[in-house]
């Protein structure tokens, strides 16, 4: 394996026996030759270990490594291995437990980015393919046509953790803001602190996997009115402000990690969240922070005169 790039995919597990050889299964067939997979269980009761077990026995591209959640939930599960100084690679993938990764999932990641500056810090994400329990189609996640950036990162988060793959300056940047702190979610975090820190963010609008939507899912689709309406709720009942306090509170603890234009979006934010109507107008308009489409924008700016941020 000398000379060869391995990509190390980080796997939380958690009572996904029902789903989880299929999701292996297409990992296994991704046409590049290394690949590292670390799962990490989160204390399953249904044969997930078993399935997990059987699969480290025959893995051939890599290690195959099998650890102890902290049992603490899917958030701090995946905390716990981004904080791991052990993960290898020059790749590192997220993976669920119940999706199908189309074959260049990850090589296409990867020469995405090998198009960034080897000591820049790049993310690779991008959208996905909706399937039900039993694999029928059920439509695409939305296309989102903005500039990635920290002023859409810091209101939003536009991909799922299935479809990101770090390379390894953003890796160790991501590694060393989870020694910090904890966050909403995996995902969200690694578009914040990858894009404060003045990293380069590839959104893929061609779907490379199938994401599986189930009544297990922890997060859903994000299409269509009854997604929409679910997402003015988070609005108008303050889950949205919720969010915002422990994603400021994280970011303030990785200041240091932030770039200067990072840092007077973040404070930019801030001010928003303090001011009366129209200073909260001003600051998110002046500091350019935005959603990724003219009606979310339209909610996020109701939110700023209502208080709700």
């Amino acid at each position: 394996m000398t000379g060869k790039p391995t990509v190390a995919v980080l796997l939380a597990t958690y009572n996904g026996a029902s789903f989880l050889e299929e999701q292996l299964d297409s990992i296994a067939r991704q046409d590049l030759p290394f690949i590292d997979v670390w799962a990490s269980d989160d204390g399953s009761t249904d044969g997930t270990l078993e399935i997990l077990k059987a699969w480290r026995a025959r893995w051939s591209k890599g290690v195959f490594h099998v650890i102890a959640g902290p049992r603490q939930g899917y958030v701090e599960n995946f905390r716990r291995m981004m904080a791991m100084k052990s993960v290898g690679g020059a790749y590192i993938a997220f993976s669920d437990q119940d999706d199908v990764w189309d074959p260049n999932k990850l090589s296409y990641a990867v020469k995405k980015l090998d198009e960034v500056q080897p000591q820049a810090l790049a993310m690779y994400c991008g959208r996905t393919r909706l399937i039900g329990k039993n694999g029928a189609a059920r439509g695409l996640s939305p296309l989102f046509a903005r500039q990635p950036d920290f002023g859409n990162a810091i209101v939003q988060s536009i991909a799922g953790g299935n479809t990101i793959v770090l390379n390894r300056a953003a890796f160790n940047l991501i590694h060393e803001s989870c020694l910090r702190t904890s966050f909403v979610s995996h995902d969200w975090w690694c578009y914040q602190i990858v894009s404060g820190a003045g990293g380069t963010i590839i959104y893929d609008p061609i779907p490379r996997i199938s994401y599986r939507q189930h009544g297990g899912n922890l997060i859903g689709e994000n299409q269509g009115w009854v997604s929409r309406m679910k997402r003015l709720q988070a609005l108008a009942y303050g889950r949205f402000a919720d969010w915002n306090v422990v994603n400021i509170d994280a970011l303030d603890r990785c200041r240091d990690l932030l770039d200067e234009s990072g840092r007077q979006t973040l404070d930019g934010f801030k001010a928003a969240r303090k001011s009366g109507s129209l200073q909260s107008l001003r600051s998110l308009w002046t500091h350019r922070i935005h959603r990724q489409t003219p009606v979310s924008d339209v909610a996020l700016y109701l939110a700023a005169a209502f208080g709700r941020l």
